[in-house]
């Protein structure tokens, strides 16, 4: 594996696991400033959010309305500064009902950071 595409890896592993703790602070420090984040909603194209205020203020809202949010990854991969990595996201809804979606994010990494992070889901 090449020192980029390790580089890759370990930056999304860091994004990860702030997502995991559901920690907008972690999460914000390992995006870039000039960062960009394209949710899954509204279909078909899903929303477009650019810097870190943007970004920051979907990471606080959806964590709010998603406390037991839960994203597994299912497989990732990365090539130089491009990571895809395969999610199963879960939870549960305001009468008990369990639910889930799978999607794929498609991230570029810049200095050891998130500059982009493109959302898709099956459905």
């Amino acid at each position: 594996m090449d020192g980029q595409t390790k580089a890759t890896l370990e930056a999304i592993d860091r994004f990860n696991q702030a997502f995991g703790r559901h920690d907008v602070d972690g999460v914000m420090r390992a995006m870039t400033d000039d960062c960009v984040f394209e949710n899954t909603c509204p279909p078909p194209d899903g929303e477009r959010y650019d810097g870190q205020a943007q970004v920051r203020g979907f990471w606080e809202r959806f964590f709010r309305s998603s406390p037991g949010a839960v994203f597994e990854t299912e497989e990732i991969f990365a090539a130089g500064d491009r990571c895809v990595l395969r999610w199963l996201y879960r939870w549960v809804d305001g009468a008990g009902k369990p639910g889930h979606i799978r999607g794929v994010d498609v991230f570029r990494v810049r200095d050891g950071k998130v500059a982009e992070k493109f959302s898709y889901v099956k459905g």
